[in-house]
């Protein structure tokens, strides 16, 4: 069995993950028991981890190569917005 060392950064950063899904949790469970109880910081908590759950979802990076434009052909090609149809097989005609 091969025993790899983990970073420290890496230890620290899943106890703080670990930390805030736990106060996330807190405040969920909070809300959904005890209602009448709860502040307006357990309501601002459970509605910023819900938005940050969203976040990977919605916002993502994407890599582009040069010289290539938004729809994944040649940039000044005649680049249009319609997706193009894929052909399967290798030999389909002009349609």
């Amino acid at each position: 069995m091969v025993r790899r060392r983990v970073p420290p950064v890496t230890l620290a950063l899943v106890a703080v993950g670990l930390v805030a899904g736990g106060l996330w949790w807190w405040a969920v469970l909070r809300l959904l028991l005890v209602p009448g109880d709860t502040g307006a910081v357990e309501g601002a908590v459970a509605a910023g981890g819900w938005g940050l759950s969203l976040l990977p979802v919605h916002v993502a990076a994407s890599v582009r190569r040069p010289g290539v434009g938004r729809a994944g052909g040649v940039v000044g090609a005649g680049v249009t917005k319609a997706s193009r149809r894929r052909r399967w097989g290798a030999g389909s005609g002009p349609s």
